[in-house]
């Protein structure tokens, strides 16, 4: 590893004892995480019903997701500083109560700009839930095996959390109604606060707490620039032909926006190697381990969230299933990465991440490019099925040794940033993998449908419409098994963290509040 930051072993300072209710801790922890990942996916299969009531254009439909995704990804570094600075425990509580007005707001929503803003408050405050969650895992487990079973806990819920969301999407859109979507995170927010106040020890990062304000600007707004270039690119327009096509990557906003964004970025990392106090210590960041496993978060978040979004489309729109029952067919993946959660958790303190991550991704490649047999009469269990089985597998041993590897020699005083990057990582890896992988696939789609009307076909005749839709989605499968392959490449140059290295992550403890 390139300049490890490791904790003191327990030969040159004693351990800290271990928290009698840390199992409570992680069922607090666990229920967090999964309503954070049900609400980037809960309200794509709800949106049409929303749509409807709130008399959105069509092209304002999407804000109802990205209003969420770019406050929550272009907010999660402050939120990570905010959790080690004012305190995880604390940063947790407020960021539950945040997030049960924000979906009370957002249910009681009157108008489209209403539940968009009520949208962006959820990302808000998901960007302190978020990491102060995943830094009380790092300082609540300190024992390697433990830990790694905490770790399987968040893998899985990480890697299940978006098809049950579209389950839980179209079920309560079936038999309630859409605003089912954002009310049922009060209960669950308020019971969880509850339990959360009596068992969550309160930590914080010790020495200097003040926030870097620039430092935080720059990023965020680079960010939440970065995310909505990507978004607009993807936009669909209506082309002189009458069919719809990609905003595109020329256009004259997206440029700039891409500008705007690269130029904000590079001036926070030229920011955070100059000042006293960073948002982002470059030492979190640059570690070759930890480094790799946030660029393998990426790239799987663009490929997944990519494959949820087309497969959602292939079985509404191609084999006319309900909602209920689209949420249904993702059922096998959420069950997949379970069941293999609990495995995968006690491989890896015998086996070490790397062969973990590299067994994983290849499956996660082979999945993915298994999609692409799908046709408009493709039997489920024959196509579909054996397709996310194998990526549900694969993926099941790249979250958990992903996340355990973002975090071997990190400190307490950096558990927060750290942790936020890792979900930073996933989140803005979906979004920006959407948009490209959907830019794709409208641009195939369109081309499949000038061929077949050139070869005699109709563009209005329902059998081109789907069959150019299928052309559009296999070339979207295809971009994500190339991003997902990238994830392989990366993990084969730069992972080089084994088995003895997991115990070192458990990095000092954190300072008492």
């Amino acid at each position: 590893m390139s300049e490890p930051v490791v904790a003191p072993t327990t030969s040159q300072a004693a351990a800290p004892p271990l928290d009698p209710h840390r199992w409570r801790v992680l069922a607090v922890i666990a229920v967090t995480q999964l309503m954070i990942i049900l609400d980037a996916s809960i309200m794509n299969i709800a949106l049409p019903s929303a749509a409807k009531d709130l008399g959105m254009a069509d092209a304002d439909r999407q804000w109802a997701v990205t209003a969420y995704t770019l406050a929550f990804g272009g907010l999660l570094l402050l939120g990570g500083r905010i959790a080690d600075y004012v305190g995880r425990k604390r940063t947790l509580l407020i960021g539950l109560l945040g997030f049960a007005l924000a979906s009370a707001l957002g249910g009681a929503a009157q108008s489209a700009g209403m539940l968009f803003g009520a949208r962006a408050l959820q990302g808000a405050f998901g960007a302190l839930l978020a990491p102060a969650a995943l830094a009380i895992i790092t300082v609540t487990f300190t024992e390697p095996h433990e830990r790694a079973k905490a770790f399987g806990v968040f893998g899985a819920i990480s890697g299940g959390g978006a098809a049950i969301g579209l389950l839980a999407g179209g079920a309560l859109t079936e038999y309630l109604s859409w605003q089912w979507c954002l009310w049922v995170n009060l209960p669950i927010a308020i019971v969880t606060f509850f339990f959360a106040v009596p068992i969550l020890r309160e930590s914080r990062a010790g020495g200097d707490r003040r926030l870097d304000i620039p430092g935080a600007i720059l990023s965020s707004v680079g960010l939440v620039a970065l995310v909505y270039a990507f978004t607009e690119a993807a936009k669909q327009k209506t082309g002189a032909d009458g069919l719809p096509h990609a905003v595109g990557w020329t256009d004259p906003l997206v440029l700039g926006l891409l500008a705007f964004a690269a130029v904000c970025l590079v001036a926070f990392v030229v920011l955070e190697t100059r000042v006293a106090n960073p948002l982002l210590p470059m030492r979190v960041a640059l570690d070759r381990n930890r480094g790799g496993a946030y660029l393998i978060f990426l790239l799987v978040g663009a490929g997944l969230f990519g494959m949820f979004l087309f497969m959602t489309f292939y079985f509404q729109g191609v084999l006319g299933y309900t909602p209920l029952k689209a949420g249904f067919a993702f059922l096998p993946f959420s069950l997949g990465i379970i069941f293999m959660a609990g495995l995968v958790a006690r491989w890896l303190p015998q086996v070490g991440p790397r062969p973990l991550l590299l067994v994983g991704l290849t499956m996660a490649v082979v999945g993915m490019l298994l999609l692409i047999r799908t046709t408009e009469t493709s039997p489920y269990w024959t196509t579909v099925f054996p397709a996310l089985v194998v990526m549900s597998v694969g993926l099941s041993m790249v979250f958990i040794p992903a996340a355990s590897t973002s975090l071997i020699g990190v400190q307490g005083h950096d558990a927060g940033v750290a942790s936020a990057l890792l979900n930073t990582s996933q989140q803005v890896g979906g979004s920006l993998g959407l948009a490209l992988l959907n830019t794709f696939a409208l641009t195939a789609t369109a081309n499949k449908v000038t061929d077949l009307v050139q070869g005699g076909a109709s563009p209005k005749d329902p059998a081109t419409i789907v069959t150019a839709q299928l052309a559009g989605f296999h070339v979207a499968y295809l971009g994500g098994a190339i991003i997902l392959a990238l994830g392989l490449f990366v993990t084969w140059l730069l992972i080089r963290a084994n088995k003895a290295d997991i115990p070192a992550q458990g990095g000092g403890a954190a300072v008492a509040a």
